[in-house]
Parts: structure tokens; C-alpha cells; sequence
């Protein structure tokens, strides 16, 4: 298994959110991830569409794996989300990171999720602070 499956393997064991969302890890590799989920009854709000922060925490999900994914532990310290389409019961939502820029402190990356036709239903950007803790520190 390689490194970046190891740490994201951990990171959503220990995830009870990203659990119920009922996220999927469809791919995984270091800076890079892109992640599904089915929308649920229980995720709509009174307008019968879904909740605007399930978008947000699958792209926060991705956010999180991709940037841990290089082995140093990795916070999230700035991030937004613009909604362009609406999202129903039943959608099937696919997020996929892109690495805009890495350095030994910040990283950023945009989001792009998706439904199941393929059309953009939101685009997030998150910002991360890259500490030096290891998840898996050499002995």
C-alpha cells in the first residue's frame, strides 16, 4: 500500500463525518484525490435540495486527504465555496482536487465537484498550513 493510501485509510477510519456523508475514496495520490458520495433524504433542507454544506465537506474531505497525502500532518486555515448548480436527492457527487501551489508552509488547492452527468455543481478552494508532524514519523 503506498503512503498516500496509508494516511488517507487513517484519516477516514478515524472520520465519523466523512463516514456518514458516505464518502468514497475513488483515487488517492500524493497532492491529488478525488473522492464520491450519494446525496440522501436526510442531507436536503426545506427547499427539498441539498444542504449547501454537504458540497462543502466532501470538497473539505478532499481538501484534507490530498494535502496530508505527502506524510506531514496538514490544517485547513482558509477555504470557500461557490455553488453554481442545484443538487437533488439521489445525485451522485464526485470531487477532485487540483494542487495549485506547495511550499513547506501552505499548500492550495481548488476543488471541482461535480454530479453524475458530469456538470460542475460547485468549485471550492481551500488553503492549508503544512506542519512537520509526520502521521507515520520514522523510528
Amino acid at each position: 500500500m503506498k503512503k498516500a493510501e496509508k494516511i488517507v485509510r487513517k484519516m477516514i477510519n478515524g472520520d465519523a463525518f466523512s463516514n456518514w456523508l458516505g464518502i468514497e475514496v475513488v483515487k488517492i495520490s500524493e497532492g491529488f484525490c478525488k473522492l464520491k458520495m450519494i446525496v440522501r433524504k436526510e442531507m436536503t433542507n426545506g427547499f427539498n435540495i441539498t444542504h449547501g454544506g454537504i458540497s462543502y465537506s466532501l470538497a473539505d474531505s478532499a481538501l484534507a486527504f490530498a494535502a496530508n497525502s505527502y506524510g506531514r500532518q496538514c490544517l485547513s486555515v482558509e477555504t470557500c465555496i461557490s455553488h453554481t448548480k442545484k443538487v437533488v436527492c439521489g445525485d451522485s457527487l464526485i470531487a477532485e482536487t487540483k494542487e495549485i501551489s506547495k511550499n513547506d508552509k501552505l499548500a492550495v488547492y481548488n476543488i471541482k465537484i461535480t454530479n453524475q452527468d458530469n456538470i460542475e455543481i460547485a468549485h471550492f478552494k481551500g488553503k492549508v498550513h503544512r506542519t512537520h508532524r509526520e502521521w507515520f514519523p520514522s523510528k
